[in-house]
């Protein structure tokens, strides 16, 4: 067997990205140095060093009068190269807005990077109550949300398989609801129904509903979704609401095999 190639200085560049990533899903107030740490299960001072070597990069920033670190100027000029190539905002911005106006409810747009959903896209819906569970930028590992339940349950099962065994952690994390077993159960019937239903899981009284987007090779990228307050989503409305954000997400997923790259 060949001895692993151990690459100088990857673990700094992967704790620096973990850290990037988690500031990026702060959202606008931004986050505290102790949070980031533990978050990142790094020392405090660790952290501080390499937040402070973001931020000479312009990477990141850190507001002055609350000490609390944000993203920096210098990833809008790298995000806004790297949207011509990945971003499908552009071609789902007025279907996002449709399902929020039909629906009443908060819209969302996610899209999988690695194990990961990130919300790119919201659109606040009519009904005043609302859930704010999932903004631009929050991050959710895969079958967690019910965008990311949605785009697992229609991967091929040897990635389901192979997902599950990288993130034992998901029940220790996420409550025993998302162990292995429960989670396949909520996998099987969102491939069955179509679209994924998360009953409060992350947060009691806030449903979800999530219907996967497929690229034109037929792989699940992308999700439509839908939050709200649990009675907001009774059993005669979910289906009604399932069928809405189907016929979104396959006209997404039609628009985006159409769209030249």
């Amino acid at each position: 067997m060949e001895s692993a190639v151990v690459v100088p200085g990857t673990q700094a560049i992967a704790r620096a990205a973990k850290l990037l990533r988690l500031v990026t899903s702060s959202g606008h107030d931004g986050a505290s140095l102790q949070d980031l740490a533990r978050a990142a299960e790094l020392s405090r001072s660790t952290a501080h060093r390499l937040l402070s070597a973001l931020r000479a990069e312009g990477l990141v920033d850190r507001d002055e009068s609350t000490a609390r670190w944000m993203p920096g100027p210098e990833l809008f000029l790298m995000g806004s190269v790297a949207a011509a190539r990945y971003d499908v905002t552009a071609l789902a911005r007025d279907i996002v807005r449709s399902l929020a106006v039909k629906t009443e409810e908060s819209a969302f747009l996610s899209v999988r990077r690695a194990d990961e959903t990130v919300c790119l896209l919201r659109e606040e819906g009519s009904f005043p109550i609302r859930s704010f569970v999932l903004s631009e930028g929050v991050r959710f590992p895969l079958g967690v949300a019910s965008a990311g339940l949605a785009i697992l349950a229609f991967l091929p099962d040897h990635d389901v398989d192979a997902y599950l065994e990288r993130h034992p952690d998901l029940e220790t994390a996420w409550g025993r609801s998302h162990g292995a077993r429960p989670l396949r159960t909520r996998l099987a019937e969102t491939k069955e129904r179509g679209y994924a239903v998360n009953a409060g899981l992350i947060v009691e009284g806030s449903w979800g509903i999530g219907a996967a987007v497929f690229d034109r090779s037929g792989r699940p990228e992308w999700a439509l979704s839908l939050t709200g307050v649990g009675f907001r989503f009774e059993p005669d409305r979910i289906g009604d609401l399932g069928r809405t954000l189907l016929a979104h997400a396959h006209q997404l997923s039609a628009r985006i095999a159409g769209a030249r790259r």
